[in-house]
């Protein structure tokens, strides 16, 4: 028997004004008139989806500083050659970032940035003759800094903080390490031995470098053991080592009897991976808290949520 199509005369409908729906014109984005003001630019996106999302987070993160929780950023070394120190430093500054969190990276750059007002080499021209991250200033520095941290059983951030402030370097003011030393908050440094230039250098001490850095663990596992209740992690790029970092600090901590819960973490990325998903937004608040994630480029998104928590910071 050949089959025939299914009869639709009975189906039952109901009515568009009824019936409930997730999007209405209250949640459309705003038509801006100049000249623009940063607040209603902000006002201005639908409060749907990723829009919904990015206003939802700066208002806790502004709570999260209010009620005097901790806020902590996580960045990968991208963030630091693409220009965005001086948003960093100022977030520092404004006691808005509680504590920065990044990989071995990160310190290349900064290194460079401060001593010279420069970084970021051709990799692709400078690997054919093997000169690719064989720079003698950054080989040096922080390959003394890394044991000095381990001589001292200090924190290899704090370690390089203290160092470029203390120096006479003529563009420390773009060190985000020595912005945090300043303003006297945690600056961890969590390296992977063999990732960075800095191993390729006849003065590097690993042994240095895991003592350092495993102390700086300790240290920002005692910062995720303040984050409950209301208290922020942001991640900007970090899609391996940070994400790793943090869901092994969250345990520990959890483990000791913190109460680690109810927080709000963020993950901002070019592209949406899956580590930083389940390490950083989904995980960590499953039960309870917020996970957000958002994807674009570092350039546009970090000084976009730099603007909209000052500009919400001053209302």
């Amino acid at each position: 028997m050949a089959a025939k199509p299914i009869d639709l005369k009975k189906v039952r409908t109901v009515s568009l004004m009824t019936r409930p729906s997730k999007v209405d014109e209250s949640l459309f984005a705003s038509v801006l008139k100049k000249p623009v003001l940063l607040s209603d630019f902000v006002d201005s996106l639908p409060g749907i989806l990723a829009g919904k999302n990015f206003k939802n987070l700066v208002n806790l993160i502004l709570k999260a500083r209010e009620k005097n929780k901790p806020v902590i950023m996580s960045f990968g070394a991208h963030v630091i050659k693409c220009g965005l120190s001086p948003l960093i430093i100022d977030l520092i500054k404004r006691n808005i970032v509680t504590a920065i969190a990044t990989n071995g990276a990160s310190t290349v750059h900064d290194f460079e940035l401060s001593r010279s007002g420069q970084t970021s080499e051709d990799v692709a021209v400078r690997l054919l003759d093997g000169s690719f991250g064989m720079t003698r200033e950054t080989g040096e520095f922080l390959n003394k800094a890394a044991k000095t941290a381990a001589k001292s059983s200090k924190g290899l951030g704090e370690t390089i903080g203290r160092q470029i402030e203390r120096s006479s370097f003529p563009h420390k003011h773009l060190s985000v390490f020595a912005a945090a030393h300043r303003r006297g908050i945690r600056a961890t440094v969590h390296v992977a031995v063999g990732t960075d230039i800095i191993y390729q250098h006849p003065q590097c001490d690993g042994a240095a470098w895991g003592k350092a850095s495993y102390q700086d663990f300790k240290n920002f596992a005692d910062e995720v053991s303040r984050i409950g209740q209301g208290g922020v992690l942001l991640n900007f790029g970090s899609a391996v080592i940070l994400p790793e970092v943090f869901l092994k600090a969250l345990t520990v901590c959890r483990n000791l009897g913190f109460k680690a819960f109810d927080f709000t973490t963020a993950n901002f990325d070019m592209i949406r991976q899956y580590r930083p998903y389940q390490n950083i937004v989904s995980r960590p608040t499953q039960d309870n808290g917020r996970g957000y994630d958002f994807s674009g480029h570092h350039e546009i998104m970090l000084p976009l949520l730099y603007a909209a928590l000052v500009n919400g910071e001053s209302k």
